[in-house]
């Protein structure tokens, strides 16, 4: 597949065997960080953006989205994976235009969510988010640019919990030309062994938000792929509502006891 930029190259590579965590920056500070810490990879989470917006998550726009993902993989030298949420969009045509635009903001890879923000019908139609995720592979081919395409099927985090259909789906989503597969919320070895071995050789990303897991446990079943999704800036707004509480309610600073010299943090910046 054409690309003209090595890190989609060294991206696919990293899904080819092993295991590897794709850390979750929220800004360019924090993608700088996790650079600097060794991480191979990083992905955009939105969550963590639209937060440092003053926004929920699925708060942004498409051009605010684009943007970010710009900002990022420029900031960076290592691959970046954009959280395209559900492409902001509804129609395979539109999905298609708009994977186009990710496509050309530097980016190494993006996933595509079959999920509706509607709670009476959390889930696209079967057939429909199906022909969502044929639509952006075939607008990554059409770009050339050889960006990963992760398909996402969100029935354990949108209150469908099913294992079954869940496969179901990730299975048609491989068909259709993802090429990596992603269920969030699923934490049961057994689930993430059997989603493993429904969809390879192909790729599985699973996203750990929780102590309920290691990387090695997850390797052991087969994953190639873990993410943090926006747990790393819920953990660094939890540090700051805890000192900022504290300050509020008791007029103590205890809090910034725990802090790192600043000094220390300007070295990562330099």
């Amino acid at each position: 597949m054409p690309t003209n930029d090595q890190r989609v190259t060294e991206f696919r590579q990293l899904h080819e065997s092993g295991c590897f965590v794709i850390a979750n920056p929220w800004d360019v500070g924090s993608a700088h960080v996790l650079e600097q810490l060794g991480f191979k990879a990083l992905a955009t989470t939105s969550a963590g953006f639209a937060w440092s917006l003053g926004r929920c998550d699925n708060g942004v726009t498409l051009d605010e989205a684009l943007a970010h993902y710009a900002a990022v993989a420029a900031a960076v030298k290592v691959p970046v994976n954009a959280d395209f949420e559900r492409a902001f969009a509804t129609e395979p045509e539109e999905v298609a235009a708009n994977v186009a635009r990710a496509c050309e903001t530097g980016i190494a890879g993006l996933s595509v969510e079959d999920s509706t923000r509607q709670p009476e019908e959390p889930l696209f139609e079967f057939n429909l988010a199906v022909h969502r995720v044929r639509s952006a592979r075939q607008a990554i081919d059409k770009s050339g640019s050889g960006v990963l395409l992760t398909g996402r099927s969100e029935g354990f985090i949108a209150g469908r919990p099913d294992i079954d259909e869940t496969i179901r789906r990730l299975r048609a989503y491989a068909d259709a030309g993802a090429d990596c597969l992603f269920a969030p919320g699923v934490r049961s070895p057994s689930d993430i062994e059997a989603i493993v071995k429904a969809v390879a050789p192909k790729p599985v990303n699973v996203v750990v938000g929780a102590d309920f897991t290691t990387v090695d446990k997850l390797a052991a079943l087969g994953v190639r792929r873990i993410s943090v999704g926006g747990s790393l800036a819920r953990l660094a707004y939890s540090a700051f509502l805890a000192a900022a509480t504290e300050i509020s309610e008791h007029g103590t600073f205890s809090a910034f006891a725990g802090g790192r010299p600043g000094p220390e943090i300007n070295q990562l910046f330099k």
